[in-house]
């Protein structure tokens, strides 16, 4: 199984590579994501800046160089890193989305985890920027400067961030405000809440990376409180050096087996596979997205209870269902696949683009090709690593038996 995800994931990266990445004006050790194929004359200049795409382009470049690392691989993250910085013109703190920047400071700090990847000084700088903030009266960011939007998909990445840097108590009570504000009667995590001057006002859209930073802000803050209070594979409390953290963790492991199985239940065909729409454009990334922190559950959640031996398959199963639907639903140009942006119907060739910076098709109106844009593609990307990397942690079970 794993030798099938880890060269659909290596297809994948290639399908990618080959049609998008591009040196930045030209410049030498620089690599980015032209945001669309075939790309009109502006979007291979790079004239409008997708910030949050071009960080999930890097956190699928640091999956495929951690499956297996290779010295292309790891100078095309450090030329990408590089490509971010210089196309931000200013330092990448300059930017009015928190969400952006959340996206970004997770995956340059993942791909410290790169051998012979030295990260930027300016990924601290971007992490104090992002905890500065945190507005006062709610204890959470908003979703960018001067907005009283207080939303999951800010939220939920930085959440992550904080866990992982050792900003614990902050995680939680952010983390916190999310289940105690957002969460529907279906068991999903919703959008966002607005102050307005009546008073504050839900917005109710489901979104499926919602889901999956919900999920993973979950998943750091457990593992983080586990190992503070002492132990790492047991559910059993009494006895251990700190038994509030470790109550305090199987809160936030109930609340991974709560919304796994609502993903399962309100998000995904009988057959498993995620099939709720997201489009194009930013939406394009959502599912991918998902996918990533599904895998995370799969693999890193503790396997020391039925209940959670039982969320960890079920994560699985949608991970690899979807991955199956999609890779079945793929078209290839020239032996590399296009992915669908529905996860359950075939793929579109997006031929209705690429003939100039005002192409006919685009004089006439011609129907949108969802297919053409990074964000679809980078999730039908993400999807393969996270296939690849449940599929690896399955092998590496079975040669310790």
């Amino acid at each position: 199984m794993l030798d099938k995800w880890a060269h659909r994931a290596d297809l994948a990266e290639q399908a990618i590579n080959d049609r998008h990445a591009s040196r930045l004006w030209g410049l030498p050790k620089t690599n980015l994501a032209v945001v669309a194929w075939p790309p009109t004359t502006k979007e291979r200049l790079f004239i409008h800046w997708h910030y949050w795409w071009q960080a999930h382009y890097l956190d699928c470049l640091v999956d495929a160089a951690l499956r297996r690392p290779t010295a292309s691989r790891r100078a095309r993250i450090r030329h990408t890193m590089r490509g971010i910085r210089i196309r931000n013109l200013r330092a990448l703190k300059i930017n009015r989305y928190y969400d952006d920047k959340s996206w970004l400071a997770l995956a340059m700090s993942r791909a410290n985890q790169v051998r012979k990847v030295k990260v930027p000084t300016a990924l601290d700088e971007l992490e104090r920027d992002i905890i500065g903030g945190v507005d006062g009266l709610t204890d959470v960011l908003p979703w960018r400067t001067g907005e009283t939007f207080y939303n999951t998909p800010t939220n939920g990445p930085a959440a992550i961030m904080m866990a992982r840097t050792g900003r614990l108590d902050q995680a939680i009570r952010v983390t916190d405000w999310v289940f105690d504000h957002l969460l529907n009667d279906e068991g999903l995590i919703m959008d966002g809440l607005r102050m307005r001057m009546h008073g504050p006002e839900i917005v109710r859209d489901i979104h499926p990376y919602c889901q999956g930073v919900s999920l993973g802000s979950c998943l750091d803050i457990a593992l983080k409180l586990r190992e503070r209070a002492g132990f790492e594979h047991s559910e059993e409390i009494d006895g251990y050096e700190d038994a509030e953290r470790a109550d305090e963790a199987i809160r936030f492991i109930a609340r991974i087996r709560s919304l796994v199985a609502a993903i399962a239940t309100e998000m995904a065909s009988p057959q498993g596979v995620i099939d709720w729409n997201t489009g194009d454009g930013d939406g394009g990334l959502f599912k991918g997205i998902l996918a990533r922190y599904l895998a995370d559950v799969a693999v890193r959640l503790p396997a020391d209870s039925p209940a959670n031996r039982a969320t960890k398959k079920v994560a699985a199963r949608l991970v690899l269902a979807s991955a199956e639907s999609v890779w079945n639903h793929r078209l290839e140009v020239d032996g590399l696949p296009v992915f669908a942006t529905d996860w359950t119907q075939d793929a579109r060739l997006p031929h209705n683009y690429g003939l100039g910076a005002s192409s006919i098709s685009e004089t006439l109106g011609v129907i949108r090709i969802d297919e053409r844009d990074l964000s679809v593609q980078l999730s039908g990307w993400m999807l393969m690593e996270a296939a690849a990397r449940i599929a690896k942690d399955v092998e590496d079970k079975q040669n310790q038996k």
